[in-house]
């Protein structure tokens, strides 16, 4: 079965453990080499934010345990690799 390499997460979370907590808790996963968590929205308890996580072999559900154990939700996964490399998305007429 091919490995997951990278997941671009939608994630609603309350303000607090902050965005720097997500990101190091994440970071610590097996499997997981980058993380990088940005604000999209704030309201007035609870923050967006899409959660980029890289690595060599990613496991969603522990990924989202995290998330979960934060008090987080992932609202969607909106990017998903896999492969023996990342093959970033390319642009297309149908784009513009």
């Amino acid at each position: 079965m091919s490995k997951i390499r990278r997941l671009v997460l939608d994630v609603m979370k309350p303000l607090e453990p902050d965005t720097t907590e997500l990101a190091r808790s994440l970071a610590e996963l097996d499997g997981v080499d980058g993380v990088n968590v940005v604000l999209v929205e704030v309201d007035r308890d609870v923050e967006n934010v899409k959660v980029t996580v890289e690595g060599t072999d990613l496991d969603f559900e522990k990924i989202k345990d995290v998330i979960e154990d934060m008090g987080g939700v992932v609202h969607s996964i909106d990017e998903v690799v896999a492969g023996s490399r990342i093959v970033e998305e390319v642009k297309t007429p149908q784009d513009d």
